[in-house]
């Protein structure tokens, strides 16, 4: 039976659906990730599907994903919450950040052109331009000069994009990049696109492990002030010593 060209170019009922489900989870995620919904906050599927303007069956698939993820879980109850900081989790993300994001670094440094250099000029003025006044802005500018410290090392983008994620959570939570904080890691992001316009390998790797040791140190003492971040120590360490 042959299927006429208009039914062969339709999605089917079924992709359809997941990319529906797929939508619903990315908008929840991103208000989970940007503290919209708090942690312990309530997550009832029928109020988010009203405000989503979906039906429940995608919203399931969406709750199933983000529990998979970590990022809501189930009370006794049944019902689902957001799910709290876990200061364990905040040392293990940064831990594994730091490794990986220092290699990427590691790999870019070697390779940065003009271009890239000026792209994370031109974003560093953007921070401090967004620094206190607008949140949102300043996290999109921070998360995309990291990027660009990284974008030397395609095979690693969507571990560092998922870390990255995860890591924005907890920076928001600790109010890091508000006016008050972001100061603290302006000199590193400096240092950065200074390393990276000499192309000096060592000057960058250092910095970038010592910025995000630093950012998680300063989130643990926010978050859980009597909790060491020891896989993020002994991370740095390693790297201190190679360096």
């Amino acid at each position: 039976m042959s299927v006429n060209a208009t039914e062969a170019h339709e999605p089917s009922e079924s992709k359809r659906g997941r990319r529906l489900a797929l939508d619903v989870h990315a908008s929840v995620r991103n208000m989970i990730l940007s503290g919209e919904l708090p942690p312990g906050a309530p997550l009832l599927q029928a109020v988010l599907a009203r405000s989503l303007n979906v039906s429940r069956t995608p919203m399931r698939e969406a709750f199933r994903l983000l529990q998979e993820e970590g990022l809501i879980e189930s009370q006794p109850d049944q019902r689902a919450v957001v799910r709290s900081i876990d200061p364990g989790e905040i040392d293990a993300v940064y831990a594994a950040r730091l490794t990986l994001e220092s290699v990427a670094v590691s790999i870019s440094v070697r390779i940065a052109t003009p271009d890239v250099v000026q792209r994370l000029a031109e974003s560093l003025a953007q921070m401090r331009q967004h620094a206190g006044d607008d949140i949102d802005r300043w996290q999109e500018t921070h998360r995309e000069f990291h990027r660009l410290t990284t974008e030397g090392a395609p095979m690693l983008a969507d571990s560092l994009r998922g870390l990255g994620d995860r890591a924005e959570r907890f920076l928001r939570l600790a109010r890091l990049g508000h006016a008050q904080a972001s100061h603290r890691w302006d000199a590193d992001h400096e240092t950065l696109v200074e390393a990276f316009h000499a192309r000096d390998h060592d000057l960058a790797v250092s910095t970038i492990a010592q910025h995000l040791a630093r950012t998680a140190f300063t989130a643990m003492a926010d978050i859980a002030p009597r909790q060491d971040a020891v896989a993020t120590r002994s991370a740095l360490n390693l790297l201190s010593r190679d360096c």
